[in-house]
């Protein structure tokens, strides 16, 4: 029996041991940190695309719709809850066939286009630069203004540099006054063009790269207004495309390389294929696994783009820019198919959350990133339907990050079980962590897996930690959404599962789950 008894205890501390090895472990060197987590990489975008502007951002005066002067007034008010830094327009596609002057002027004499990309619908340009810049300041964002290089010239984009920015007396300024705008916005942030490679002109990079040095030569600062310039970088893997660009950069002479101060990334989170993307909300655990697991191939195009970026730009000085990210899906059933509108899971919020802490460790190199798209396109933030509005999964996860932005990035190591599927694994956990001006330290944790909690232990290296609190998103099941005239069924709750014992934090993760810690 005495025996026995021993065997019992020796096998329930092997178990024991077997568990605490099965912990994910994580190291954060607290008082290490040497970069800031810009606050851009919390940036969206917003392009003339199905319900974004038009019956999403802008309703006009005259609408029954609650407005400030036709800005959507809960639209506003939603998006000055998670503080958006940046916000990019007109497109996207839309951006290569628009010419900015048929946005300016009485807007009964605008004239009237055909969106050829998104819908062949009628843009009547009653939301141009005026009404943009104006938003941004209601917002209290800056402005991300993406030129055309597609189908414009480099007068036009010069000129709307000027436009926008000069304070000298010129035909441009009086035409801007003329339109009850006498200062300049001072707008820093210029694309210089989008996916040249594609529905931009299918151009190749060579031939980019030197439009790119003509374009960006003639956009001019103005008094001490330093333009940022953020070059069309590469569909998703190709790396040629980056290492052209950064090649003609660096052998430029010093004094001209102003051309370029940002590259660009786009890449979608694509479920299935192209042809038949799958449901934003009927899905099963398998579908759940494929967009994590091809979320996670961020980490891969951020890092390999890095390097090539580092062999010309040692000293980083020019920024990785994802400006086109998130997750596309099949549009809702009975929506028009060229206004992308899907509806938002739990799956989108652990998709973001994952793509943030990817973007928040990389601050070195990635310092802005635009999720696509703002309101009712792809995966928004907000859905709007007349006067009620949604606040989606993913607004909950830009909302509980806020404290990341412009706090300093802590390095650390993690130590992580993974997540399984079809002879396929992708890590459990991902994290990144900041410690703001006051020394508050934030972490921020995910948990791919859709039915186990895990449990993460937190070891801080130079610092004492005495409290924590936290903030949890998830939901009852990986499709939990919210929805029009419905309880939430995703938001941000409170998170009490987490202890701290000698400097150790112990955090139990539940499934499914984006949580927030903050230490003090």
């Amino acid at each position: 029996m005495k025996k026995l008894t021993t065997i019992l205890f020796i096998n329930f501390i092997l178990i024991a041991l077997h568990a605490r090895a099965e912990d994910t472990k994580i190291v954060i060197y607290a008082d290490s940190g040497k970069v800031n987590i810009s606050r851009h990489i919390y940036g969206h975008f917003s392009e003339h695309l199905g319900r974004c502007i038009y019956d999403g951002v802008w309703v006009g005066a005259d609408s029954e719709i609650p407005n400030i002067n036709g800005y959507n007034k809960a639209v506003v008010e939603a998006l000055k809850e998670i503080a958006i830094p940046n916000l990019r327009w007109p497109g996207g596609c839309f951006a290569d066939t628009y010419h900015w002057q048929d946005g300016i002027g009485p807007r009964e004499a605008r004239p009237e286009i055909v969106n050829v990309h998104w819908g062949g619908v009628t843009e009547n340009n009653s939301f141009g630069t005026h009404e943009f810049l104006e938003f941004c300041a209601l917002l209290g964002c800056e402005p991300v203004i993406c030129g055309n290089v597609g189908s414009g010239t480099v007068r036009e984009m010069s000129e709307w540099v000027e436009y926008i920015n000069s304070d000298a007396l010129s035909p441009m300024t009086r035409l801007r006054k003329a339109n009850s705008q006498d200062k300049p916005w001072k707008v820093r942030f210029w694309g210089v063009g989008n996916e040249s490679w594609g529905c931009g002109g299918t151009m190749t990079a060579d031939f980019y790269s030197d439009q790119l040095r003509r374009y960006g030569s003639f956009c001019r600062d103005y008094g001490d207004n330093k333009l940022f310039r953020i070059a069309c970088g590469a569909n998703v893997d190709d790396y040629n495309w980056t290492d052209v660009i950064m090649r003609d950069w660096h052998k430029t002479p010093g004094w001209l390389q102003g051309y370029m101060q940002g590259l660009s990334l786009h890449y979608y989170t694509v479920c299935h294929d192209w042809s038949q993307k799958g449901s934003a909300i009927n899905f099963a655990e398998e579908d759940w696994f494929i967009s994590l697991s091809k979320t996670y191939y961020m980490e891969t195009l951020v890092t390999k783009h890095d390097s090539i970026m580092t062999r010309y730009d040692p000293d980083k000085k020019i920024a990785l820019v994802v400006d086109e990210w998130g997750n596309w899906h099949d549009v809702e059933p009975g929506t028009n198919p060229g206004f992308l509108y899907q509806q938002n899971t739990l799956r989108d919020a652990l998709v973001a959350a994952i793509n943030l802490n990817i973007f928040n460790n990389h601050s070195d190199r990635v310092r802005m990133a635009n999720i696509a798209q703002m309101v009712n396109v792809l995966q928004s933030v907000i859905l709007t339907d007349s006067v009620q509005l949604v606040r989606t999964p993913t607004f909950y996860v830009f909302k509980l990050y806020k404290p990341h932005h412009d706090a300093k990035l802590l390095p650390y190591k993690i130590q992580t079980e993974n997540y399984s599927m079809n002879n396929q694994s992708i890590p459990a956990v991902t994290a990144s962590a900041s410690r703001n001006a006051e020394g508050t330290i934030h972490l921020s944790l995910t948990n791919a897996f859709p039915d186990k909690k895990l449990t993460v232990n937190c070891d801080l290296r130079g610092v004492s930690i005495s409290k924590v609190r936290g903030e949890i998103i998830t939901g009852s099941a990986i499709n939990s959404y919210n929805d029009f005239g419905k309880p939430e069924q995703v938001t941000i709750q409170p998170f009490k599962d987490a202890r701290i014992q000698k400097n150790i934090v112990t955090v139990t993760l539940p499934a499914r789950s984006v949580v927030m810690l903050e230490l003090n």
